[in-house]
Order: C-alpha cells, then sequence, then structure tokens
C-alpha cells in the first residue's frame, strides 16, 4: 500500500496552467460589462471653491466625472468587467461632467465622504495616492456640502423612524 498522493505533479501543473491561461485569453476576447470610455464634459458644477474641485478631482474623479484616467488594468479581463461596472454605477449616481442632466444624489456626496463609505476601499487598493488625510476629508465634506448642497439628516430620520412605525403597525 502506498501513501496517499499530495499536490499535483508536473503534468498536472502544466496542464492547469494551460487550461487557466487559455480561459484568460478567451475572457479578452469575450464582449462582457460595460464599456471604457469618456464620454465629452458637457457641463460642471459651480464649485465653492477651487481647493473642493482640486479634491474631487484627487480622489473622486475616476468614478464620478467623463475625465476616468483608466489604468492598464482596467484592460484586462477580469478587472475590466469590475472597474468599468464601478465607473458606469459612479457616474449614475453622480457625474459632475454631466451637470444638465439631474444628479439625484448630489445631495449624499458629503455625507458619503464623510462617513468613509467614499472614496471606495477597493480603489483606493489601486489608488493609494487618493486617499485623503483629515483636513483633505474635513475641507473637501464641507465643500461638496457647500457645492451640492446635503441631504436633510432630520428628514432621512424621520423616514426610518416612520418606516419602522409602520413595519410595527402592520
Amino acid at each position: 500500500m502506498s501513501a496517499p498522493r499530495r499536490g499535483f505533479d508536473r503534468r498536472e501543473t502544466v496542464n492547469l496552467l494551460g487550461l487557466l491561461g487559455g480561459l484568460l485569453v478567451v475572457m479578452q476576447l469575450l464582449p462582457v460589462g460595460a464599456r471604457r470610455e469618456n464620454p465629452p464634459v458637457v457641463a460642471g458644477p459651480t464649485w465653492d471653491s477651487e481647493r473642493t474641485r482640486e479634491l474631487f478631482m484627487h480622489s473622486c474623479r475616476d468614478c464620478h466625472s467623463n475625465e476616468t484616467r483608466w489604468p492598464w488594468y482596467s484592460a484586462v479581463a477580469p478587472m475590466r468587467w469590475l472597474v468599468a461596472h464601478d465607473v458606469a454605477e459612479g457616474r449614475e449616481h453622480l457625474n459632475v461632467s454631466e451637470w444638465h442632466r439631474p444628479q439625484r444624489h448630489a445631495d449624499e456626496a458629503a455625507k458619503e465622504v464623510r462617513e468613509g463609505e467614499m472614496p471606495l476601499r477597493s480603489y483606493l487598493w489601486f489608488h493609494p495616492e487618493a486617499r485623503l488625510g483629515a483636513a483633505e476629508r474635513r475641507d473637501l465634506v464641507a465643500g461638496l456640502a457647500a457645492t451640492f448642497g446635503e441631504e436633510d439628516e432630520r428628514e432621512d430620520g424621520d423616514r426610518r423612524r416612520e418606516d419602522a412605525r409602520r413595519g410595527r403597525d402592520d
């Protein structure tokens, strides 16, 4: 009786790597996901200050404008799919390059930055230069609130309480 085999032998390893390499090549040919494009900048907001605009462009531009800087890895599937999806979703929520259309979520920007929800952690892994220091975060939050307005926290709390009350009454 022989000892149980551990791991792959050389031939199995080569076959597995070949299969994974072939799969990676096929993935590059699939026209899946959002497109990597930068439509024209149509209209921008009136920023409260140049400092707010600079901080926004430094940490938020790639997902919330039509001035995305597409890194090399955004051309390689599956990262291409993930990055293009995040950019499309970010532009859908807030796009400072298309200020001529309604920006329904603009008043949430200050809250998202204040609470550390934005920039996304996954974005910061690949773009550590977009991290905000405490003073930069405070300046950006204040500037976003001044530029876009701020979601009425009281109304939001009232809405949550009303939803909870309805849940208890039902």
